[in-house]
C-alpha cells in the first residue's frame, strides 16, 4: 500500500507541477477584465501538490507492506472498469450516442439486472435526451457515428 500511495502522489505531483508550470506561461494575476487564463488551473495545482506532497509524507511514515489490492477486490473494479474502456474505444467507431446506449444496455441488465422494458426505454431515452440538449439546445457537437450521418447530422 505505501508503495501505490507513493507512486500516485509523486505521479500527481508531477501532473499539477506542469499546471503550475503552464499557469505561469499564461498568466495567474488578475487582469482589468478579471482573472487571468491561468489563475484558477494554477491555485487547483497548488493544492493539487501540497495534498499529494502531504499525502506522500504520510505514506513514507506508514511501514505497511499490505497489498494494494486483493484478487477479490480486483474483480469488481475491473468489471466497471473494462465495460466503462469498451464505451471509450466504441465511442471512436460508432460515436458517443450509440455507445452510451449500448453502454448502458449492458450494464442495466448485466450488473443491475433490470428487466428487458426498462433496459430497453432508458438505454434508448437517455442517448436521445442528451442529443437534444447538446446538439440542438447548447449546439455543442459530440462524436457522432455512422447512426448519426445516416440520419442526416
Amino acid at each position: 500500500m505505501r508503495t501505490a500511495d507513493l507512486t500516485t502522489a509523486l505521479i500527481l505531483i508531477a501532473g499539477g507541477a506542469l499546471v503550475i508550470w503552464d499557469s505561469l506561461r499564461l498568466g495567474i494575476g488578475w487582469g482589468t477584465d478579471g482573472p487571468q487564463s491561468g489563475f484558477f488551473p494554477f491555485w487547483l495545482a497548488v493544492l493539487l501538490v501540497c495534498s499529494c506532497a502531504a499525502i506522500a509524507l504520510q505514506a513514507r511514515r506508514r511501514a505497511s507492506r499490505a497489498p494494494f489490492i486483493t484478487r477479490a477486490q480486483a474483480r469488481p473494479v475491473l468489471s466497471t472498469l473494462l465495460p466503462s474502456a469498451g464505451f471509450v474505444l466504441l465511442t471512436q467507431f460508432i460515436g458517443l450516442y450509440v455507445a452510451a446506449m449500448l453502454f448502458m444496455g449492458f450494464y442495466m441488465r448485466w450488473f443491475g439486472r433490470y428487466g428487458w422494458i426498462p433496459v430497453a426505454l432508458l438505454s434508448v431515452l437517455f442517448p436521445v435526451l442528451t442529443f437534444v440538449v447538446f446538439e440542438k439546445w447548447f449546439l455543442v457537437p459530440m462524436p457522432k457515428g455512422p447512426l448519426e450521418a445516416w440520419l442526416g447530422y
